[in-house]
């Protein structure tokens, strides 16, 4: 079967599977993202989750703490409190049994930024002007911590886009939405997932993180596949697929992967899956 053309990707598991099946991912994410943004809007109210992405409370008792900016808290010379320690220890743990980058795809909300460009960028067929190394996120990482141990002060709430998006929809963007508008056209012009697959420094530390986590993507009927290409064209990682649809480890195990699941909603055949890396037969 001859490969479908990106605009037209999951166009035919919808045809084939019906609308529920083919966007079921897409949906939970959407629900999941929006609702813990609006969790935070109604803190002042109803106290479920209190403060921001980088800092926050669950249930007025549960301390919660992004790794990248506890990293560079420890880089940068100072002592974290307590609270801090519990809550990057809480926040790895339970990224690090869930599955790769899931934060990336479930709460993040410049995931929804991103995958709007993808989808315009699918459908007026616009082609990346330049190709990145996808490893430019780690060098960032890196840069990151450098610069906060020679600068002794936190680098990156600075420049984030992520905290940018997230502090403007909770208490009124203001001019964070220029930032936020860069990444939008950098992914709908420039390089195809620019900031999710190529520069992301948070995507990056929650991809280490995530490496040996349970939850995993499968190839489950390899068989099946008609090479119609519609999983590549949504996937905002693509090479994470290439593997296991040609040969040898089923899983998806690369730390890359964000465990959106778009590929399994897009797939016709129903040739991939969610499964339990540790129960689940090879």
């Amino acid at each position: 079967m001859a490969k479908n053309l990106a605009k037209h990707a999951g166009k035919e598991a919808v045809e084939k599977l019906g609308w529920w099946p083919a966007h079921r991912f897409l949906i939970l994410r959407r629900l999941c993202q929006i609702s813990i943004i609006v969790l935070f809007l109604l803190a002042p109210t109803i106290n479920i989750l209190q403060g921001n992405l980088s800092s926050s409370v669950l249930l007025d008792t549960v301390p919660l703490t992004d790794p990248l900016i506890f990293l560079q808290i420890l880089f940068s010379g100072h002592i974290p409190e307590l609270s801090a320690i519990f809550g990057v220890l809480i926040v790895v743990a339970f990224y690090a049994l869930v599955s790769p980058r899931a934060f990336c795809a479930w709460v993040c909300p410049m995931n929804m930024v991103t995958d709007i460009a993808a989808w315009l960028k699918r459908k007026f067929e616009i082609k990346a002007s330049y190709r990145w190394n996808n490893q430019l996120r780690y060098w960032l990482v890196a840069a990151l911590l450098l610069g906060s141990a020679l600068s002794g002060s936190l680098v990156w709430p600075w420049i984030d886009p992520v905290a940018t998006l997230h502090r403007g929809l909770i208490f009124g963007i203001g001019m964070g939405w220029i930032l936020v508008l860069l990444v939008f056209l950098m992914d709908l012009l420039l390089v195809d997932h620019a900031w999710c697959g190529h520069l992301c420094p948070l995507g990056a530390t929650y991809g280490v993180i995530g490496q040996k986590s349970i939850l995993r993507i499968k190839v489950v009927n390899r068989e099946a596949c008609t090479k119609c290409m519609d999983c590549y064209h949504v996937c905002p990682e693509p090479d994470v697929l290439r593997q296991p649809l040609k040969e040898g480890e089923l899983k998806v195990m690369d730390k890359n992967c964000i465990s959106c699941g778009r590929c399994i909603d897009v797939c016709p055949e129903n040739v991939l899956a969610f499964t339990n890396r540790l129960t689940d037969k090879p």
